[in-house]
């Protein structure tokens, strides 16, 4: 790590707490046409995506902290596209918020700190397992975001396009990592990282 490295990281830390995120690809609700929610169906699915933009939070801070941390130029790379293409999520789950008069999680900081102190320590543990711990990961928030999908509004066709198509990212970013080499993690840890998210995401669901 160097100190221009470092000082990269930090300013993408604070862009992605405190900046308005840009997408690069356009937001897949925009295809969607307009409905109207009842009440208690605007809270949930507000509800679900701040759970999901808070995902989205995490994801920066775990590829951001992986590619600090790796000393293979190409893995660096894989893990700065990955990150580049997570913004988009980012980006979109912040607007689909905003359009449905709420706000990100309160506590976006905490879980930023505690991904990227993950990111670092599977990083450190080497590039097979930093990836296949990206492979446990998005497996997870696909699963995740499949549950979302049932739980949505039939009625919320934009926040529906939205975490359709997050899916399918996280679990292509799952089988990229695979196939860079990725080590498949023992069971405990794959219990540890469920109960971890299990608790971010009851939480994330009302703060």
């Amino acid at each position: 790590m160097t100190i221009d490295s470092l000082l990269n990281a930090a300013d993408f830390a604070l862009r992605t707490l405190f900046a308005t995120p840009r997408a690069a690809q356009p937001c897949p609700a925009a295809q969607e046409p307009e409905t109207s929610l009842e009440p208690d169906e605007r809270r949930t699915s507000a509800a679900l995506m701040r759970v999901n933009h808070v995902g989205e939070v995490c994801a920066q801070a775990l590829y951001t902290s992986q590619a600090l941390v790796t000393r293979s130029p190409s893995l660096r790379a894989h893990f700065t596209k990955a990150c580049i293409e997570e913004t988009d999520h980012l980006a979109w789950t912040a607007n689909r918020l905003a359009e449905l008069g709420s706000r990100p999680s309160l506590l976006n900081p905490l879980w930023y700190a505690g991904a990227f102190g993950l990111g670092l320590l599977a990083g450190r543990l080497g590039d097979a397992v930093s990836l296949g711990f990206v492979v446990e990961t998005e497996n997870q928030v696909g699963a995740h975001l499949q549950s979302h999908l049932e739980r949505l509004p039939e009625t919320d066709h934009a926040s529906r396009a939205i975490v359709a198509q997050m899916q399918t990212d996280e679990l292509r970013h799952a089988q990229d990592a695979r196939d860079a080499g990725a080590l498949d993690l023992p069971d405990p840890v794959k219990d540890l990282m469920r109960a971890a998210a299990k608790v971010m995401t009851t939480v994330a669901h009302h703060v």
